[in-house]
């Protein structure tokens, strides 16, 4: 039974690195009737959807970081933030340098990202005595996001 069930599935779900070997491979020869196209889409698809995720992710840490560094008096924690702040910037630069097109998206998501990052700092202990604005107070400038230390001004 455990054979008839192996021999059924696709590589794709059987070895998935050796599906991406083989997909290569035909890529290569330019065999695209070998091609398995259904999940050859599917996986050009999630990496776009992954790349996204990215950005939001790394957006909503860096406003967290952003909102703590303008907002929480706390100065033994600064050089902390200001590290999580440079390290944000620095990775979301590099996505937006290998691709572009990602600055759309990053205007697209940033309420999202700041709703994330908002409610992530309300909820930690330490903070519940700071009022956080609702809405982000400064530029939402893509250049000014990840050039600006907002603290400073």
């Amino acid at each position: 039974m455990t054979q008839a069930i192996a021999t059924n599935t696709s590589l794709y779900e059987r070895d998935y690195h050796e599906w991406v070997e083989n997909v290569v491979k035909n890529l290569r020869a330019r065999d695209f009737d070998r091609l398995d196209i259904k999940n050859l889409i599917e996986e050009v698809e999630s990496l776009g959807i992954s790349d996204k995720n990215e950005i939001l992710s790394r957006l909503a840490t860096l406003l967290e970081h952003l909102l703590k560094r303008i907002y929480v008096d706390m100065p033994q924690e600064f050089n902390g933030w200001e590290r999580t702040i440079r390290e944000q910037r620095r990775r979301i630069k590099r996505s937006l340098k290998i691709s572009p097109s990602l600055a759309r998206f990053f205007v697209e998501v940033f309420d999202y990202a700041f709703e994330d990052a908002l409610d992530e700092v309300r909820q930690e202990k330490g903070y519940k005595s700071v009022t956080f604005p609702h809405t982000w107070q400064f530029s939402r400038d893509i250049d000014a996001i990840l050039n600006v230390n907002f603290w400073e001004i």
